[in-house]
């Protein structure tokens, strides 16, 4: 069975979309996947299954909706993805706090940084299905703006790095 990552989009931030980490493990169970773990308290989870990732996706995404009342937003990708993802970051030197992943359902369109409003000098970069950006002073007080954003789910780069390293080592283990 192949492990998947799922990034769920607006789960524990801001006050909306609550959800405790043993729900959405017993969530996952309940749903058929196997050998589920989260990963700190933003809506990370790894899990087996053999379903492809866009049907694991669609799973998980509907019976969230069933709990939640509304879909968060559900992105999937593999522990390769996720090492390639953070290997290749176009701001090696970027400090892993300051530098976030925002991973889309779809490849970012060609004009995805036409409206980019980016007054504190972050630095952006579109790759594929994912977009980075370079938070110089950090995100907290950021106010950059950049619509192609709204559809995806921000993870900063230690994250991302984490979540590679927990689904490496699950695809080692063979579950």
């Amino acid at each position: 069975m192949a492990v998947h990552v799922a990034l769920l989009r607006a789960i524990n931030v801001g006050g909306t979309g609550k959800l405790a980490m043993a729900d959405l493990r017993a969530l996952c169970e309940e749903i058929g996947f196997g050998d589920v773990k989260t990963y700190i308290q933003s809506g990370n989870v790894l899990f087996r299954s053999d379903l492809p990732a866009l049907d694991a996706a669609a799973r998980l995404e509907a019976a969230l909706r069933e709990k939640l009342g509304k879909a968060p937003g559900v992105m999937i990708r593999h522990a390769r993805q996720l090492h390639s993802i953070a290997q290749n970051s176009p701001f090696p030197d970027a400090k892993g706090n300051f530098l976030h992943v925002v991973f889309l359902a779809n490849a970012a369109p060609a004009n995805a940084l036409d409206a980019l409003v980016a007054p504190d000098g972050e630095e952006v970069h579109v790759a594929g299905h994912e977009i980075y950006i370079h938070f110089p002073n950090g995100a907290g007080q950021s106010k950059l703006k950049l619509p192609a954003l709204k559809t995806g789910t921000a993870r900063n780069l230690n994250t991302v790095r984490k979540l590679a390293e927990l689904a490496k080592a699950m695809e080692d283990d063979k579950g």
